[in-house]
């Protein structure tokens, strides 16, 4: 199995996207959790472009890096100019890392047009930031910019600034798709063609402007590239970078290629939700491999395939990445998909309990509830099917009240009364809205019983109208997300009453809640006592 090097560029390409800012912190942490995941080379910034990339190599030579090596990102010398003198190369020096990568020019039309240079001049300039990079101990990359276009328009020139590089001695030649313009073929033919004129071991940097940035690094490694280049969850100026979560799993499980250990492959997953997270982004649900609907199963004939061999709808065994397969419940589904989801909670349901599930679903969906993005309802669900299951809580009855007065301005009212056990519980709230008040009272009136409810918090409301043209009649359906204990979870309410929908949703929350923190044995024992 040969061996394919894997160089992460989150930290400066990802972090050209125009919705994403990181701090100092973020980036040391990415970066530690880069190396931990088995990554060759973790390209860590442009030191010389600002402040901030300057104290991240700094403060990464604290770093336990294990067997990843820190990378400076730079460009050429200037023209006309030294490398003693110029202030990008010496910045690059003074991050102190053991890898320092430069971009250069390898396309004539943009030596003549952006840098208003000679083509003799461009060579010169390659040749001495690579020598001098050298000359000072460092493993050096030529990242040859608009390598493909620039290969199509003036094969010699592209050529000649790999070899300028190379007899410099560039350790790696990466041949940059910059403009994402290419298509698979093009790659592999061209990558195929320089192979046959260089020695130097190739790298790609892959854009995704036509969707094909994954595609073109993998047609790459099959045209003889030794490294690949790109951004965790595909982060990058304009439409993204090559995205590694999908490349590497490709590599390793599809062309058997060495990348990371199965032990590291499994933990993929995991390191795209951590750096969706520090990047504060949401986690892009349907990503191949790694995402929470790549192993999701939906229609009934599917699901009915899989509870007999899951390979019938699958491509690989999800727990290789580090994900896991899952039965999604709508109007859609059949037997098997209820029984698939309450198999996976040890519940055992026969044909006919499924069945009365799945016609409830059904009718619910009818009338206006989804449980594709409210599991916890749908898992709700079958928990209570559970003989042994009671209840943590009843409804008594509930009022809102919002009205608008002089001396305080809008103001919202709610007072909830609940039964726990054999006790009545009577709260009354005020909140900035009806449903935050109505959810303050009922958790107000709960906590003295479950104080586990005291670390769940509300992170999300969404309401949508299901029928506009029946006005402020209209169905509306509401969907609430909390969190607590590490966990989230979205239940889900619908009626013509848009308090009502949200009760629906909110009670189920909290009941969800004490299943998921406290668990169904202490729900019963202390509802019992």
């Amino acid at each position: 199995m040969s061996q394919v090097f894997l160089y992460d560029t989150t930290l400066r390409d990802g972090t050209q996207r125009e919705d994403i800012s990181l701090s100092v912190d973020d980036k040391l942490a990415i970066a530690q959790r880069l190396a931990d995941f088995g990554f060759h080379y973790i390209e860590g910034g442009w030191p010389g472009s600002n402040p901030k990339d300057q104290e991240f190599f700094a403060r990464a030579r604290k770093l336990d890096l294990k067997q990843a090596k820190l990378a400076a990102f730079g460009r050429t010398r200037q023209k006309n100019g030294t490398c003693e003198q110029d202030t990008n190369l010496q910045a690059l020096l003074d991050a102190q890392t053991p890898v320092v990568t430069i971009v250069g020019k390898s396309s004539d039309y943009h030596v003549k047009l952006v840098l208003s240079a000679t083509l003799e001049e461009n060579l010169a300039m390659i040749r001495d930031s690579v020598a001098y990079l050298k000359s000072h101990g460092r493993e050096v990359m030529f990242d040859a910019e608009h390598f493909f276009d620039g290969y199509l328009a003036n094969r010699d020139y592209a050529l000649a600034t790999l070899k300028a590089a190379a007899d410099a001695g560039a350790d790696w030649l990466v041949l940059c798709e910059t403009n994402g313009g290419k298509l698979p073929w093009e790659v592999e033919d061209i990558v195929r063609e320089v192979r046959k004129e260089i020695s130097t071991p190739l790298g790609v940097h892959c854009h995704n402007d036509t969707g094909c940035g994954v595609a073109n690094s993998l047609a790459a490694v099959r045209g003889g590239c030794l490294q690949v280049q790109g951004t965790i969850n595909g982060y990058g100026e304009r439409v993204g970078n090559a995205n590694l979560t999908t490349i590497i799993p490709n590599l390793q499980l599809k062309m058997g290629k060495q990348a990371v250990s199965p032990e590291q492959l499994r933990e993929i997953t995991s390191l795209s939700h951590y750096v969706a997270e520090v990047v504060n982004l949401k986690h892009y649900n349907h990503a191949p491999y790694i995402g929470h609907s790549a192993f999701a199963h939906k229609g009934g004939i599917h699901v009915a395939a899989i509870l007999k061999a899951a390979d019938t709808y699958q491509h690989i065994d999800p727990a290789l990445v580090g994900n896991e397969m899952r039965s999604v419940v709508s109007e859609l589904s059949g037997r098997g998909n209820i029984q698939f989801h309450a198999k996976s909670l040890g519940i055992e349901l026969d044909n006919d309990a499924a069945q009365k599930v799945l016609s409830h679903i059904k009718h619910l969906e009818h009338d206006g509830f989804t449980f594709e993005a409210a599991e916890a309802s749908m898992e709700l669900m079958l928990h209570r099917l559970r003989p042994e299951y009671h209840k943590p809580f009843e409804l008594i009855d509930y009022v809102v009240i919002t009205e608008r007065r002089q001396s305080r301005g809008l103001l919202s009212e709610a007072t909830a009364k609940v039964k726990v056990g054999d006790e009545v519980k009577f709260m009354a709230a005020e909140g900035n809205g009806p449903v935050n008040a109505l959810s303050t009272a009922l958790r107000s009136a709960l906590t003295s019983a479950y104080p586990v409810l005291k670390s769940v918090c509300l992170i999300d409301y969404k309401v949508r109208i299901l029928d506009s043209a029946n006005g402020t009649s209209a169905q509306v359906r509401v969907l609430i997300t909390f969190q607590g204990g590490g966990h989230v979870w979205t239940t889900v309410g619908a009626s013509t009453n848009i308090i009502d929908a949200s009760w629906h949703a909110l009670s189920d929350s909290l009941e969800y809640a004490l299943i998921k923190l406290a668990g169904a044995s202490a729900i019963q024992s202390e509802t019992l006592a």
